[in-house]
C-alpha cells in the first residue's frame, strides 16, 4: 500500500515541480527579453528615478539653478552623454562629452536623441536629452533598474518554495491518499477507508469518500444478504412441492387431492413470494406508477378493516377504527394505500395472541394527516425496530414458515409510503404492544 501510495505522491509532486519550472521559466524569459530590448533599442525609455529626481529638485528649488548637483549624485545619470533644456530648449547644463555647444544657447533635438520631458504640477519645465547610450551605459541602467525586481523576484520564488511545500504536505499528500483509495474500492476492496489531513476541504472530501466507500459496501452486503435470503424463501417450498411430487411418483403417496393440495399451496406461497419481489424492485428503483387522488383515509382505512374482520373474529382479536372529527383528507394511491393498511394489520394478526386487540386511529393537524396502526401484543425488542422494514426480517424466526408470510410486507409498506413522500415508522407502546405510525404533510 505505501508504495503505491508513495508513486502516486510522486507523481502529484513531479507534475507541482513542472509548474513551478514552468511558471520561473517563463518568468525569467521575460525579464531577459526587457532587458535584450533595453540594451538594443535606441528610443527605450528610462526608468523614472531618473526624471523624478530632476523634477524634484525643480519643485523644491523652483529653478535649474545648481542642478548639477543631482547629476553628480545619480549613478544613473553619471552613466550617460545628457543635456539639461529649459522649457524654450535651451541649455542648462551639458554632460555631453562630445557636444560643442555652450549653455544658455538653444539645441536642435537630433534624430538619434532620446528626450524625455520634465514637468512640474502639469507644466513643461524642461527636457532631458540623452545623446547617446552606450552598451556599457544602458547595461549600468538596465542593472540598476533590474536590480530591485531581481530581490523581489527572488523573495518570490523563495516564497513559491514555501508554499509549494505547503501544498505537497496539506494537499498533495491526501489527495494522493484519496486516490489511491478509490483505485482499491474499483478494485472491489469496499472496506478502504482514509484518515482526515490537511485543510477543510481535503477533510470534506475524505469524509464524503469515507461515506461513499461505507455506503458501497453496505449495500453490497444488503445485496448478497438478499440474494442469500431469496435462495431460502425459494428452497423451503420448492422442496416441499418436490418431495411431495417425487413421493406420488415413487408411490409413496397417492395422487389424490389431499397431495396436490399441499403442493398447490407451496405454489401460491412462491407466486406471492414473487410477486412482492417484483413489486419491491419496482418501488424501489421508483418505476411503479401511483394514480394519486385525494382520498378520505376514514373510508379507506374502515374498508381495509372489513377484509380482515372475518380473519380477527376467528381468533377473537378485536379490530376498530378510532378516529375525531377531522377530514383525513390526503393525496395518494388509494390501491397502494389499501396494500399498506393490509400489510400493517396482517402482520398484527400474524403475531399478536389471540384475544388481543388491534386498532387504527387517525390524526390531523395543521400540517400533517397521521394514521397509527397499533396492538397490544408483545412487541419488538428496541434493538430490533431497526430492522422491522427490512427484506426478509421477521420477529418471530421459528414461527416464519408457519405464519405464511413472505417476510417483505412490512419493506413494501415502507417503500409505498416513502414513494407517495410519506414517512412510516414503529416503535413500542408503553407496557406491550407495538404502534406504526404512518403520516403524510398536507
Amino acid at each position: 500500500m505505501q508504495s503505491s501510495v508513495r508513486e502516486i505522491r510522486t507523481r502529484l509532486l513531479s507534475l507541482l515541480v513542472r509548474v513551478f519550472v514552468f511558471v520561473l521559466l517563463v518568468s525569467l524569459f521575460f525579464f531577459l527579453a526587457v532587458i535584450s530590448y533595453f540594451l538594443t533599442s535606441r528610443t527605450s525609455p528610462i526608468s523614472m528615478p531618473i526624471t523624478g529626481a530632476l523634477q524634484g529638485y525643480y519643485m523644491g528649488h523652483g529653478s535649474w539653478d545648481g542642478v548639477d548637483v543631482v547629476f553628480k549624485s545619480s549613478d544613473e545619470l553619471n552613466l550617460l552623454d545628457t543635456i539639461l533644456l529649459d522649457k524654450d530648449q535651451r541649455i542648462v547644463l551639458d554632460r555631453d562629452s562630445d557636444s560643442a555647444i555652450k549653455v544658455g544657447s538653444r539645441y536642435v533635438i537630433r534624430s538619434n536623441d532620446v528626450v524625455l520631458d520634465l514637468e512640474v504640477n502639469g507644466q513643461k519645465v524642461g527636457n532631458l536629452v540623452i545623446t547617446s547610450i552606450s552598451p556599457f551605459n544602458r547595461l549600468g541602467i538596465a542593472r540598476a533598474v533590474i536590480f530591485p525586481v531581481a530581490v523581489i523576484s527572488l523573495l518570490l520564488s523563495l516564497f513559491l518554495i514555501i508554499v509549494a511545500t505547503l501544498l505537497v504536505r496539506r494537499f498533495v499528500n491526501p489527495l494522493a491518499d484519496v486516490i489511491y483509495a478509490a483505485r482499491e474500492v474499483t478494485h472491489g476492496k469496499l472496506g478502504t477507508r482514509i484518515s482526515s489531513e490537511g485543510p477543510q476541504d481535503m477533510r470534506s472530501l475524505s469524509n464524503s469518500f469515507n461515506e461513499m466507500a461505507s455506503s458501497l459496501e453496505r449495500n453490497d452486503r444488503e445485496r448478497r444478504e438478499m440474494f442469500a435470503d431469496i435462495a431460502h424463501e425459494l428452497r423451503t417450498p420448492l422442496s416441499v412441492i418436490r418431495g411431495r411430487l417425487e413421493g406420488i411418483v415413487d408411490g409413496i403417496y397417492s395422487a389424490d387431492g389431499g397431495q396436490v393440495s399441499l403442493a398447490l399451496e407451496q405454489t401460491y406461497l412462491l407466486e406471492r413470494l414473487v410477486d412482492d419481489l417484483r413489486l419491491l424492485t419496482l418501488v424501489e428503483t421508483r418505476q411503479l406508477h401511483f394514480e394519486k387522488k385525494q382520498v378520505d383515509l376514514t373510508q379507506l382505512a374502515q374498508r381495509t378493516i372489513d377484509m380482515f374482520s372475518a380473519e380477527a373474529q376467528e381468533k377473537n382479536i378485536s379490530l376498530v377504527l378510532e378516529k375525531g372529527s377531522g377530514t383525513y383528507t390526503v393525496e395518494l394511491d388509494p390501491q397502494r394505500m389499501e396494500q399498506v393498511i393490509g400489510n400493517l394489520i396482517g402482520n398484527s394478526l400474524r403475531y399478536i395472541p389471540d384475544g388481543s386487540k388491534i386498532w387504527l386511529t387517525l390524526e390531523e393537524t395543521s400540517e400533517a394527516v397521521k394514521l397509527f396502526v397499533n396492538d397490544n401484543g408483545p412487541g419488538v425488542a428496541e434493538d430490533e425496530l431497526s430492522y422491522l422494514f427490512d427484506r426478509f426480517w421477521r420477529k418471530d424466526k421459528s414461527r416464519a414458515r408457519s405464519a405464511g408470510g413472505t417476510g417483505l410486507g412490512l419493506a413494501i409498506a415502507k417503500q409505498l409510503i416513502e414513494a407517495q413522500s410519506g414517512t412510516i415508522e414503529a416503535k413500542n407502546l408503553g407496557g406491550n404492544g407495538l404502534q406504526v405510525r404512518i403520516m403524510f404533510k398536507k
